[in-house]
């Protein structure tokens, strides 16, 4: 007996961050829209917790209990006081280290996995818990949709979401530390006063709507300076793609994938050519949202 969960991509279409905190994280209003790119990850009985994966990018993945798939399947197993005795394999397609919450996903995937296939009866509630302890990205992953996060990014409220947004994902020829991004923003901070971050009304606004050009005026992300000081050449990949026509280009979280918000389906594949075409990023995926989160196939 096994069970796979298929299990979405994000992109962060607000990102306002607010000063490091004592403990070392910051406040954050992020606003998650899960997109049809997926992960699925099957768990089968086994006599030890042990990880595999393949895919696009798979040999950069670790397989082993820092995985947040892993951490999940002991996570869960520990509140049963049962053993974690289970095959975890990845199939992977989100891409990795890329800002698009594809280790998250994984552990959103493998947790509800692990709860089908143990027959542990854990409430959503529950499981949210357990996704928080696991990673800020990680409570979005298992819900999908649209949603606005604070906290940490793990407190989520849904959102509205009136029409299907369509994006263009340039992946980068290497990845980025989201740690490292996020001590980068600091250092860039130093000095002047962080705002509290807050959710854009017009942003909020354009989603319920559906209203593609409303949304591309209106989104942010407070890290890219800090993704950009640490990768200059996103900024070779963002300006291809607004020459491209697209309404929007932003990097993608705590990147170094780029995101380029576009008018409809035909449009995204105009883009995706001229990125492809331009030289400035490794490969180049379509994708549309929002869809649902983390799904028992």
């Amino acid at each position: 007996m096994s069970v796979t969960v298929r299990v979405p991509a994000k992109v962060n279409v607000q990102l306002a961050v607010g000063a490091a905190r004592p403990d070392g994280f910051h406040d954050l209003a992020n606003v998650f829209l899960a997109v049809g790119l997926y992960d699925e990850v099957t768990v089968t009985p086994a006599d030890e917790l042990r990880v595999s994966c393949a895919g696009p990018d798979a040999a950069q993945v670790p397989l082993d209990h820092t995985n947040l798939a892993a951490r999940a399947a002991l996570a869960l197993a520990a509140r049963r006081g049962i053993e974690p005795n289970v095959h975890v394999h990845i199939a992977k397609d989100i891409p990795v280290a890329g800002g698009m919450a594809g280790g998250s996903a994984d552990g959103a995937g493998a947790l509800l996995a692990c709860d089908a296939l143990w027959g542990t009866g854990a409430s959503r509630a529950e499981l949210l818990d357990i996704c928080a302890e696991l990673g800020s990205d990680v409570p979005f992953s298992l819900v999908g949709g649209a949603a606005l996060g604070i906290g940490r990014g793990e407190r989520l409220t849904a959102l509205e979401v009136g029409g299907t947004f369509h994006w263009v994902f340039a992946m980068a020829e290497r990845g980025l530390s989201t740690p490292a991004v996020f001590r980068e923003f600091d250092r860039l901070a130093e000095g002047r006063e962080v705002p509290e971050p807050v959710a854009s009304q017009d942003l909020l606004d354009a989603l319920a709507k559906g209203d593609a050009d409303a949304l591309a005026a209106a989104v942010t992300n407070d890290l890219q300076p800090a993704a950009l000081s640490l990768f200059p050449e996103l900024a070779d990949t963002l300006a291809a793609g607004r020459a491209a026509g697209s309404l929007a280009a932003l990097v993608s979280g705590s990147g170094p994938t780029t995101a380029f918000l576009t008018r409809d389906a035909e449009a995204a594949e105009r883009v995706a050519k001229a990125l492809r075409d331009s030289g400035t990023c490794r490969t180049v995926r379509t994708a549309a949202g929002p869809v649902p989160g983390a799904t028992v196939l």
